[in-house]
């Protein structure tokens, strides 16, 4: 018996890396998958279904079931054509796991209207098509008793502000307020949602110039700590009714430690019992915040920032 068995996934980046593991590991538990991916190059140029009929012919050639799907997450279409193909395929939707990304870096002084459309396009609307066709999907079973499941990808890019990605930070945070929002809405249908920020080597992650990383003396790519499999255990367990209890939180996994990270938290405030003045207002803010927040916040970027003056 498999955790999943009986289950339904739709994956989307699939095929290649991160989600190729994610697909792999969900139909190693017994869950049909159907393999979403465009099959584009790393900044989301181009298609290629071959891919994604590798990866599901893979899969059934093991045992598994699984189809595959090279339809573009950004355009709505595809979000309700996934949901049907799931349905008439495997019977229904119990896992929506939204990985499909693309990179057009640049700082952002730099940086072209197109180069912030497209990231924006395919991670943040990306995640919304999806996320609306299975949530909607999910509504209509109105079952509060269920185990549906919608994992994010979000990224330490977003959550820690990388120098040299302003497109991607923007994108991947918004789908961390995507997640909390699911979490909250959808709670009453039977929905988990929950965003993973992983670290792993990817062919995304390769295109960064080596001088530009934000750890300098991370393990090389072939060391087993920066695996996908690493993060598709933990999209497993999210994916499992194990973490029933689990939702509206964003886990980092970076080799092989999980974190959670604290949700968004007021952490010194000022206070008047009237409408301010600028000195009452300073005052306050200088002895009550400033403690508490006093210059750049901690960031795993800081050195790369310092690297790139």
């Amino acid at each position: 018996m498999g955790l999943l068995d009986g289950k339904t996934a739709i994956v989307t980046g699939g095929a290649r890396g991160i989600g190729a593991s994610v697909s792999r590991r969900l139909a190693s538990e017994g869950a049909a998958v159907v393999v979403n991916d465009l099959g584009g190059a790393p900044d989301g140029s181009g298609s290629d279904l071959s891919a994604a009929e590798d990866l599901a012919r893979e899969i059934r050639d093991g045992g598994g079931r699984a189809v595959a799907d090279g339809g573009d997450v950004s355009d709505s279409a595809t979000g309700t054509a996934l949901v049907e193909k799931a349905v008439s395929e495997f019977g229904g939707l119990d896992i929506l796991v939204n990985s499909a990304g693309v990179l057009r870096d640049r700082m952002i002084f730099n940086m072209s209207d197109e180069e912030w459309d497209t990231v924006i396009r395919v991670h943040l609307r990306g995640h919304f098509v999806l996320s609306r066709a299975a949530a909607a999907h999910f509504r209509a079973r109105r079952n509060p008793e269920a185990h549906y499941r919608i994992i994010n990808f979000g990224s330490h890019s977003g959550l820690e502000g990388s120098p040299g990605q302003a497109n991607y930070a923007a994108a991947k945070m918004g789908i961390v307020g995507l997640t909390y929002s699911l979490a909250q809405g959808l709670a009453r249908y039977g929905v988990t949602a929950n965003a993973i920020a992983p670290a792993a080597a990817t062919r995304l992650v390769a295109t960064v110039d080596p001088a530009k990383r934000a750890i300098q003396d991370r393990p090389a790519d072939d060391d087993p700590s920066r695996s996908p499999d690493n993060i598709a255990e933990l999209a497993l367990y999210l994916a499992s009714e194990r973490s029933d209890w689990l939702t509206g939180r964003v886990l980092g996994s970076v080799g092989f430690t999980v974190g959670v990270y604290q949700n968004p938290t007021v952490i010194g405030e000022a206070r008047s019992d009237g409408p301010w003045s600028f000195d009452d207002l300073a005052a306050q803010m200088e002895s009550n915040v400033r403690p508490q927040a006093d210059g750049l916040p901690p960031s795993l970027f800081a050195d790369q920032a310092s690297r790139n003056k």
